[in-house]
């Protein structure tokens, strides 16, 4: 690769760091790392910055941490750094006169199939709705949020029983992996732009994977997202617990008080309790009904409680429960 051509990283969370190592560990000329400002987080409150920050002082890189990526002067302390390319991977939306500064333009890693799963949570989404494959993407930014052209794709099957958090570690490295073949590439001019309007044209032809043309989002997570609803089948919920674990978790309710469900597994099953309700013996097992099975919880955190196991949970908690069998 290219040890003069000069790159801008962006990114905040440890998603996007294990791209910057990679970019690092390829000898590229990382020249400048733009990222999120320090903010108060943990029981203390404590200003701490990002994962990327921390990642890119130990490396002795270049940080610049702006409120706002509009502001004339940050825009110019961008152009003084003279990219290149910019590679944005796990960063807030950019304006375009930020993306299209470079004269490589800007690469962004997603983490989907695109143009499925385009949005805030694709690792999520992609879990919740059940899909047995996922994938990372890298392709240059454009006005709308996740449409621009495609370089490079690498398809990810999803486990049975795979959360959200497992898959986020084995998709971060392989996403690195393909950040650093995309900017290779693109130095050597051997990447065509595959526009994703293409693509979907493309999947309509009957004989492309079954004709199918519906594209799947991926919004960002509220609230309402993560409540269980006992009335689905026991795939659905199943799916959603896993989707949402390890963060935000998925919740219900414990005789009036919140508990977040992180682990649980699927008995398929006609039960004779109302949909919704709880069975336990207070010792080993708790399990809801939903329409067509139970799901037996195994990782649960009680509101204002740290996470624990079921056997940890019944033993300290079993007053609240009010029926056993």
């Amino acid at each position: 690769m290219k040890k003069d051509l000069r790159i801008v990283f962006m990114g905040t969370p440890d998603f996007a760091v294990a791209s910057l190592d990679a970019l690092v560990q390829a000898g590229c000329n990382i020249v400048g790392i733009i990222t999120a400002p320090d903010k108060a987080a943990g029981r203390g409150m404590k200003i701490t910055g990002s994962a990327v920050k921390n990642y890119a002082v130990e490396k002795g890189l270049h940080v610049l941490q702006p409120e706002k990526l509009k502001n004339p002067f940050f825009i110019e302390e961008l152009r003084d750094l003279r990219a290149d390319l910019q590679v944005v991977v796990a960063f807030r939306m950019l304006p375009e006169i930020v993306w299209s500064m470079p004269p490589l333009g800007t690469l962004n890693l997603h983490g989907s199939l695109l143009p499925q799963y385009r949005g805030a949570a694709p690792i999520n989404w992609a879990i919740i709705n059940g899909e047995k494959e996922t994938g990372v993407t890298t392709f240059k930014l454009q006005h709308d949020i996740d449409t621009g052209n495609i370089l490079l794709q690498q398809r990810i099957l999803i486990g049975d029983d795979e959360t959200a958090s497992e898959l986020h570690d084995r998709m971060k490295l392989i996403g690195a992996s393909l950040v650093v073949k995309t900017v290779a590439g693109l130095v050597e001019g051997v990447l065509q732009e595959v526009p994703q309007q293409q693509i979907i044209a493309g999947a309509s032809n009957p004989s492309d994977r079954d004709g199918q043309t519906k594209l799947m989002h991926a919004p960002k997570i509220f609230t309402e997202t993560c409540k269980i609803d006992w009335n689905k089948n026991i795939n659905e919920v199943y799916n959603l617990i896993r989707g949402l674990s390890a963060y935000p978790g998925a919740f219900t309710y414990l005789d009036g008080k919140l508990l977040k469900i992180f682990r649980a597994e699927k008995e398929k099953k006609t039960s004779g309790i109302e949909t919704g309700k709880y069975e336990t013996d207070k010792k080993s097992f708790l399990r809801f009904t939903s329409n067509d099975g139970f799901i037996s919880v195994k990782e649960v955190q009680l509101e204002g409680k740290k996470k624990m196991g079921i056997d940890e949970f019944l033993r300290g908690h079993n007053h609240l429960l009010q029926k056993s069998i």
